[in-house]
């Protein structure tokens, strides 16, 4: 598998996200987690990804549940923190998104105490003695609080070895450019933001990063699912996505029908060619979506299908196309 720099880290160019392993939208078996990871391991995935919030806990406690059980430098992780977990008080109701998880619910903590608290958890749930990334994760409302909180806390960590990249994982790319303006960082998590139905990252985060050796972990690369199967009620952004948006989903679709190949593989490699992209994190639920997203980057996408996609204005002008079209 093609492999690339991601700071002093040598990182594959496929990774595996955790966040459905953690019962996103369904309950996944602890049989299909494990039959995942492994799945994704004999691929030769090396990048793996993960946060407190994917089933609070759930998916960082399956996915150490395997990787400890290989060579530590073998492989590189990430998880976040801005999120301690914690049981409430009474009954924890069902959450919106995540299914069959543990009854604690997170609770946001983006001060340096906070971070610090929330890593040591996190390897607790891990079992690893340490994570070779550290992202700020949804700072979306609290700004401050992670600039002179967290991202000292990560700075501090950084410097002491702890973790070798430090940055932030969001679903917008606005607040990120902030970021690169402000904190020495050495990546960013960004979802669902740059993908065959929004290119808002060309604006000033893409170039941003390039100018600044930023490196980018693209996830959302479906936008939830709607261009891997654009239906009504596709979600988007982990939403149901509108119906303008289902419509240029199944756009897309028919015109990949029409040059005789696939929206998820055209969904993809427009991602991954982006010299801004350092990793497409991919998430999966069970071994089969794991071989399906491994043969979706490496299906043949016909010249036609890009030069048409660039003569319909079906993506922005100045994203860049496989093969140059």
């Amino acid at each position: 598998m093609k492999r690339s720099r991601l700071g002093s880290l040598d990182v594959t160019s496929i990774g595996l996200g955790s966040a459905p392993l953690g019962g996103l939208f369904s309950p996944v078996s602890d049989a299909d987690a494990e039959a995942t990871i492994a799945r994704a391991w004999s691929a030769g995935i090396r990048f793996y990804d993960t946060a407190p919030l994917y089933g609070f806990g759930l998916a960082e406690r399956r996915l150490g549940g395997f990787l400890r059980q290989q060579k530590r430098d073998s492989y590189a992780i990430s998880t976040k923190v801005g999120r301690l977990l914690r049981a409430p008080d009474g009954g924890a109701a069902e959450d919106e998104h995540y299914k069959g998880t543990p009854r604690e619910r997170p609770v946001f903590d983006f001060s340096h105490d906070g971070v610090m608290r929330s890593v040591e958890e996190s390897l607790a749930r891990l079992g690893l003695d340490y994570v070779d990334v550290l992202l700020v994760h949804d700072p979306d409302d609290h700004y401050d609080d992670a600039v002179t909180g967290a991202f000292r806390a990560l700075q501090r960590l950084r410097s002491e070895g702890t973790v070798k990249a430090i940055g932030a994982g969001m679903n917008q790319s606005e607040m990120l450019v902030r970021f690169a303006e402000a904190v020495p960082v050495d990546c960013f998590l960004l979802a669902g933001r740059y993908t065959l139905l929004d290119q808002g990252a060309l604006d000033a985060l893409f170039p941003l990063c390039q100018a600044k050796n930023i490196g980018i972990l693209l996830g959302g690369i479906y936008n939830s699912g709607i261009l891997a199967n654009p239906h009504a009620g596709a979600k988007f952004n982990y939403q149901d996505a509108d119906a303008s948006l289902v419509a240029r989903a199944l756009e897309l679709e028919e015109l990949c029908r029409r040059h005789g190949t696939e929206l998820k593989a055209a969904a993809l490699q427009f991602c991954m060619v982006h010299p801004a992209v350092t990793v497409a994190v991919m998430g999966a639920r069970n071994a089969a979506e794991v071989s399906d997203n491994i043969a979706m980057s490496e299906q043949a996408v016909p010249p036609a299908f890009w030069h048409e996609l660039r003569a319909r204005n079906l993506v922005d002008a100045r994203a860049p196309l496989p093969g140059g079209a």
